[in-house]
């Protein structure tokens, strides 16, 4: 491979706070390399169709503070065959990008890897979500700022619980992971997390509430919307059958979570992060997320990132019903 002169970025999957901060970290950190940057609009969508425009410093200012990302995200039914691929490597040889930087999780990863196996393209990624789930690094770029927002939210609700003794459910992002639940669980005192790593029954999530009742007035639970028990309203509803005295009442949180300008926390991992990708680029990296651990840039390849799932700290599991009490 010759070196890189023109690297292609694309944001794809769920939009997460953050990107745009990583966005423009590439996109100065290669010019002050001399690098070109090319900005792929729509994922890998826009890479099959050819939607690309330049991008130089000026045209990233005023971005590190804006939620979601200039460049859109979309899913690419093409992308998928064969085809497809065919037609976005041939994209990229037209406009002469000797390698992308590809912003997201693990279906960007799972495309990226794709485009290394099938047609050998140097790709690097950004662990770009909200859920935290990527091995690899100890933080994805969006779950500080997710779990924010929705410890912001949960805030405002025990103020409502409070003052009208009632039981709350509140449903957070996460359909495979608990990650955000169980940091937000913590943050705003919640006394219970479904979570969808543990299999937990609605008999013991009864009992638990139950004991809070004859200490507190109000009680929230914590529901990652992926627990197997189902949503917040699903569990609400089974709860309602053993506890039919309470005042109740469902939060579900949505796409809230993915909006909003990203925290300071955010954009420091990102800015960090998409000056390494570039860096890594340019030292002959490829085929491997970057990400942080220990406080230390690191490099996973795809294939550990997609495969190897980031397990809870029991520990902090631990600590809801310590700190419930």
């Amino acid at each position: 491979m010759g070196p890189v002169r023109h690297i292609g970025v694309l944001t794809s999957g769920g939009d997460s706070p953050g990107m745009n901060a990583a966005i423009r970290a590439v996109v100065r950190t290669a010019a002050f390399r001399g690098i070109r940057v090319s900005g792929i609009i729509g994922g890998y969508d826009g890479l099959v169709n050819d939607h690309l425009r330049e991008l130089g410093p000026r045209d990233v200012s005023n971005i590190i503070q804006r939620g979601g990302t200039i460049l859109r995200s979309a899913r690419s039914e093409a992308f998928r065959t064969a085809e497809g691929r065919t037609q976005a490597v041939a994209t990229m040889a037209r406009h002469g990008l000797d390698a992308l930087v590809a912003i997201g999780g693990d279906g960007t990863f799972t495309g990226a890897k794709v485009l290394l196996d099938e047609h050998g393209c140097r790709v690097i990624g950004l662990p770009g979500t909200i859920d935290n789930d990527l091995a690899g690094t100890d933080r994805t770029i969006g779950f500080d700022t997710a779990v924010n927002t929705a410890v912001e939210a949960m805030d405002k609700i025990r103020d409502t619980a409070s003052s009208h003794d009632r039981l709350f459910f509140v449903e957070v992002m996460g359909r495979d992971t608990g990650f955000i639940a169980l940091a937000s669980a913590i943050a705003s005192g919640a006394e219970y997390v479904m979570l969808p790593e543990l299999c937990q029954s609605i008999d013991q999530l009864v009992k638990e509430l139950s004991q809070a009742s004859r200490l507190k007035s109000s009680s929230i639970v914590v529901v990652a919307e992926g627990d197997e028990q189902g949503g917040a309203v699903a569990i609400s509803e089974q709860v309602r059958k053993f506890l039919p005295d309470r005042d109740m009442r469902v939060t579900v949180l949505g796409h809230l979570q993915r909006g909003g300008s990203p925290t300071a926390m955010d954009r420091i991992l990102a800015s960090r992060l998409g000056s390494a990708a570039v860096e890594q680029l340019l030292a002959g990296e490829h085929g491997c997320m970057v990400g942080e651990v220990n406080g230390q840039v690191r490099t996973t390849s795809f294939a550990e990132a997609i495969g190897k799932r980031k397990s809870l700290q029991e520990d902090l599991i631990a600590l809801v019903g310590i700190l419930a009490t």
